[in-house]
């Protein structure tokens, strides 16, 4: 698993150009590439500075940190991904293609559940093509746990992703207008490879981003001749009951859009109290912080500019 998120990490770090080029949904801010490479470091980081354990714990480890630190929509679900992935592998020694298929079930469904208007033609697409893929190959193979098995799981989560990256041009207007594909899918196929290329003990297969509009080198920065957006991103980390939770989504959908609303761990405290991670897309910092502080204490709060062409700090920590 560490060398799954460190590959991850790498990766896209040499990608993170090209796919912050291609990042115009759901609002163009030409983030996506940095957002995921962030995002990840801080999951790889977490895992190499913990103990060893069993699949589930690392995983559920490397999902929280992960979630602590999330920078935008696509950070967000790569986080909520993770930490439901560790769900199924809870004890596991080692991964093999029915835990696999499992995990990836529970991360589509955590992932869609996340979003208040989860959208065709994004990651969560790809998510759940790749969870698909992912089962239709482990059905036919009767429960077999063998490395093998695990090597035609993940091929089938891969080919079912890439064929899902390219059909987000398809799915959503403003890519095909655009003539690109969704670069959170792509950040997310790529992150999807990494994990095959260390089990298998191979490179990223060369040809994965092969004809994928907007993909190549010298295809233009798309995400910068788009119009500026306004508004700000805001996130933060607050302590909340289920019910509480709810009615605060209910608030943030009716105040802005892109809403992602997800508990970072299943421990709740004295009060029933559970930490959840929010994300959502406002006019202003106020306009969001204003109803999460009258239902509870926000903490690792970020602002960021929804535009890139901002003068202010793009990322301003609180």
């Amino acid at each position: 698993m560490l060398r799954w998120l460190v590959m991850a990490e790498r990766t896209l770090a040499n990608h993170s150009d090209r796919l912050n080029a291609i990042n115009i949904y759901p609002v163009a801010d030409a983030d996506t590439g940095t957002n995921l490479y962030l995002t990840v470091r801080s999951a790889a980081q977490a895992l190499a500075a913990a103990e060893p354990a069993d699949v589930g714990a690392s995983m559920a480890l490397a999902g929280r940190a992960a979630m602590e630190q999330a920078r935008g929509n696509s950070g967000t679900l790569f986080s909520v991904f993770l930490s439901a992935m560790a769900e199924p592998l809870a004890g596991a020694q080692r991964l093999n293609g029915p835990l696999l298929a499992a995990a990836l079930h529970r991360a589509q469904l955590r992932s869609w559940s996340a979003l208040s208007e989860p959208m065709p033609g994004t990651i969560l697409s790809v998510l759940e093509a790749a969870a698909r893929g992912a089962s239709d190959v482990e059905s036919t193979l009767n429960g077999d746990d063998s490395n093998v098995a695990l090597v035609r799981t993940l091929d089938g989560a891969v080919c079912a992703a890439r064929q899902a990256v390219a059909l987000t041009e398809s799915q959503l207007d403003i890519l095909t207008n655009a003539h690109v594909v969704d670069a959170g899918g792509v950040g997310l196929l790529l992150i999807l490879d990494c994990l095959r290329s260390v089990v298998v003990g191979e490179p990223l297969q060369e040809d994965l981003l092969d004809g994928l509009s907007g993909y190549k080198l010298q295809d233009p920065n798309i995400a910068l001749t788009m119009p500026e957006q306004s508004g700000v991103e805001v996130m933060c980390t607050v302590s909340l009951t289920p019910l509480a939770a709810a009615g605060l989504r209910m608030q943030l959908d009716e105040l802005g859009d892109s809403v992602i609303m997800s508990a970072v761990s299943e421990e709740a405290d004295d009060a029933g109290a559970y930490p959840w991670r929010v994300h959502v897309h406002v006019p202003s910092p106020a306009t969001a912080l204003d109803a999460i502080q009258a239902v509870g204490d926000p903490n690792n709060v970020s602002i960021s500019q929804l535009s890139p062409n901002a003068t202010e700090d793009a990322h301003d920590l609180l």
